[in-house]
């Protein structure tokens, strides 16, 4: 006997997804109660539908950004980098992920407040970029410094040139926003680093600059 289609359930993930998509309030209401009660996976899914649609406050970009879950905290801090019309409480609520126990958390949540252009994050990013023991926080910690471009920075960006060789290639980049003799002198020593990725990294900016 055939199947009718038209009566098979809707696997609940694709719902989910579906939901993100339309403006019917039952379907709103679907994503908002996922959030709160799913798996871990159906509030990643939950969560992205709510951003889709501009359905997240602050108190419910708070609420994920400090979820039991690592997965949901990773998402949250991915989707909240590219909605710069969060206010105060949420940048404090990633600024707090800094502290994160989860390495891949404490990246993500640089790389937000550098897209967010959190100059009061500059402090703490600073401590992360010098202190932090993996190498991927500290990198997008400068990162993140070099986009915001506060001039409390200026002497961690110019420390990391002599971190790892991915941090270094970072701090190359990071110090475009700054000028001064310090800067300079930086960027010349790094011109003759030991890894060729940061040598091109400052080549590359000098040949900007010239274009400029």
């Amino acid at each position: 006997m055939e199947s009718d289609d038209a009566t098979l359930v809707e696997p609940f993930e694709t719902s989910l997804v579906r939901a993100g998509f339309d403006r019917e309030p039952a379907s709103l209401s679907l994503l908002l109660t996922t959030l709160a009660k799913g798996t871990p996976r159906e509030r990643v899914l939950a969560l992205r539908g709510l951003q889709r649609r501009g359905a997240l406050t602050s108190a419910k970009w708070c609420e994920v950004l400090r979820d039991d879950e690592v997965d949901v905290r990773r998402e949250a801090l991915g989707l909240v980098a590219y909605d710069p019309g969060v206010d105060v409480a949420v940048t404090e609520a990633v600024r707090a992920r800094l502290g994160d126990a989860d390495d891949l958390v404490v990246e993500a949540a640089a790389f937000a407040l550098g897209e967010l252009h959190d100059v009061a994050a500059t402090t703490e990013l600073c401590v992360v970029a010098r202190d932090h023991d993996d190498p991927r926080c500290r990198e997008a910690a400068v990162a993140a410094l070099g986009v915001i471009g506060d001039d409390r920075a200026r002497a961690t960006i110019i420390a990391a040139l002599g971190d790892a060789a991915p941090v270094r290639r970072r701090a190359v980049v990071a110090l475009s926003n700054f000028e001064g003799p310090d800067v300079e002198a930086a960027l010349a020593a790094a011109g003759e680093d030991r890894d060729w990725q940061v040598r091109a990294a400052v080549a590359q900016l000098g040949a900007e600059e010239d274009e400029n």
